[in-house]
């Protein structure tokens, strides 16, 4: 536990998948191909904690969604990168736009194609219910599954290593 709290002290942004991360991975389409996604709200209170917290947040996604783009608005996270099956272009954009190295990245997904990205940052996170080969190669498993409040406990554990998350929390109590 000790090495995932040192991985975790180093981070200074965050990057999300978001079809079985900040959502259970299920598609919901109507007749006319509309789509709909249910976000949970503690995820997306937890998205504005690491903001406010002064660490940053991205988004890397294979689809490409308006409601994704909506919600992300909605959160204050202005990295949004949809649309990227290979989701290596969209990292090496990221750190060019942001100047942070690897090592103070944290990657979060749920299947194989997250891999490339989450084998080259400082810490790898898979939502409970991942693919069994991408828990193998994480570096944190969160305990629920991917848009159960898995976002919301992994930046609980970040912003705790980081001696964050007692300080944010009693902010509600003022």
């Amino acid at each position: 536990m000790d090495k995932i709290i040192k991985l975790a002290q180093k981070i200074k942004l965050v990057i999300f998948d978001v079809d079985g991360v900040l959502t259970s991975g299920a598609l919901y389409f109507d007749n006319n191909g509309q789509e709909y996604k249910a976000f949970h709200s503690k995820d997306g209170h937890g998205l504005r904690m690491l903001l406010e917290c002064g660490l940053q947040a991205a988004i890397i996604t294979g689809r490409k969604s308006k409601l994704v783009k909506h919600r992300m608005k909605d959160l204050g996270i202005e990295i949004v990168f949809q649309g990227y099956r290979d989701k290596r272009p969209a990292f090496t954009e990221l750190l060019q736009l942001t100047g942070l190295k690897a090592e103070q990245i944290a990657y979060m997904g749920d299947d194989v194609v997250d891999l490339p990205v989450m084998s080259q940052v400082g810490m790898a996170i898979a939502v409970q219910d991942a693919h069994e080969f991408v828990i193998k190669h994480a570096d944190y498993v969160t305990q629920k599954a991917g848009g159960t409040g898995a976002a919301r406990e992994a930046i609980e554990f970040i912003l705790q290593a980081q001696g964050l998350l007692q300080e944010k929390l009693e902010s509600y109590l003022e």
